[in-house]
């Protein structure tokens, strides 16, 4: 099995509904954001896949996210924002994106010293 993975970044704000203290009040973050992804097999270059190509998809997919409110989009309204709930739409938005590669999981970083990670 290989793994490897990638970084990304967005800013974005949120508030999260029935939280009792200072973040159920709008508030925003850059988020660090860490893809990890496996295969049994190496390409016949020899790699997972290509560094360039899976940046380019992650940056592209984290566009959606950039510089928005995480409330306004359909999924966190039904669902808070949480660092968790945000990590697991990632997952899930961009596992397909590079099927057929396995997306391990991804870990989302609200500051320096908090994250939160999501497996599939």
């Amino acid at each position: 099995m290989f793994e490897l993975s990638i970084k990304g970044d967005i800013a974005s704000a949120h508030f999260l509904r029935g939280y009792p203290g200072k973040c159920k009040d709008m508030h925003g973050h850059t988020w660090k954001v860490e893809v990890f992804l496996a295969a049994n097999e190496l390409n016949e270059l020899g790699m997972v896949e290509d560094f360039a190509i899976l940046k380019r998809k992650f940056k592209d997919y984290l566009a959606e996210l950039d510089h928005k409110c995480l409330n306004d989009l359909a999924y966190f309204q039904a669902v808070n924002p949480t660092a968790e709930n945000i990590a697991k739409y990632i997952y899930e938005g961009f596992a397909p994106l590079v099927a057929p590669l396995e997306l391990k999981r991804v870990q989302i970083w609200e500051s320096d010293m908090a994250s939160a990670i999501y497996y599939g």
